[in-house]
């Protein structure tokens, strides 16, 4: 029996959706909850509702990225399972590296022509005890980081500021210079391309926005956007992958 046939079954759809619907009930929780919370640290209404549309509008580029590995995803372990892991997690790379090891480890590839039902079982506790730990340690140690920043930073707001900001920088300087060094491996200058010209694009538009101001709002989203794209022309055109 073909596996797929058992990963799109309806019997998974309806394991899954329950899992997918609480995650939307926990966002308008969190949604509510941010909202309530605005004044609390000196937000404005307007202002509180002018972070959430960035907010918002700023998840796109992000959601563009994870919505490509997600159909890659549903090839091999099908759509309800892909829709669910994404839902719960958001990290593609993650949920695809998951599935990919799990098969390594019975000896397969994803494509493999061998691949079962039972490789695709061992898939999905492989990802879902990988989601686990995730959970388990926010669960049990997101409280005790509020104690730790106050006992750190005290209760000024401005070092907690100054703080944060260069905790982001950290975090996604990182990352970006990651993917410089992936991209400079001549099978992978498509990466290189598409951090340079996201970089090149968002200095641009961060500048175009100061004159027009509701630009800021989509800057982030528009500049990842442009930067997959032109990956995938410089792998077609210049690379002639």
């Amino acid at each position: 029996m073909d596996y797929k046939l058992i990963a799109n079954s309806w019997a998974i759809w309806l394991a899954v959706i329950p899992v997918a619907l609480l995650e939307i009930y926990q966002a308008y929780i969190f949604a509510k909850k941010t909202k309530a919370a605005g004044p609390l640290v000196g937000l404005s209404a307007e202002e509180a509702n002018k972070a959430f549309k960035v907010g918002m509008r700023s998840a796109i580029g992000p959601s563009l990225g994870v919505f490509a590995v997600m159909l890659g995803l549903m090839a091999v372990i099908g759509a309800p399972l892909a829709w669910q892991r994404l839902s719960i997690i958001g990290a593609a790379p993650t949920e695809l590296a998951a599935a990919t090891m799990a098969a390594k480890a019975q000896g397969l590839e994803l494509s493999s022509p061998d691949y079962g039902a039972i490789n695709f079982a061992n898939a999905c506790w492989v990802m879902a005890l990988n989601g686990n730990a995730w959970l388990l340690t926010s669960g049990l140690l997101a409280d005790k980081l509020d104690k730790i920043s106050k006992k750190v930073m005290g209760h000024n707001k401005k070092t907690l500021g100054i703080f944060t900001v260069a905790a982001t920088c950290g975090a996604f300087g990182y990352m970006c210079i990651n993917q410089v060094i992936i991209g400079l491996a001549p099978a992978k200058n498509e990466v290189l391309a598409s951090t340079i010209s996201s970089f090149v694009l968002m200095v641009v538009l961060e500048r175009v926005a100061k004159k027009h101001p509701r630009l800021g709002e989509w800057t982030l989203g528009i500049a990842m956007a442009a930067g997959m794209a032109v990956a995938v022309i410089f792998k077609h055109l210049v690379m002639g992958a």
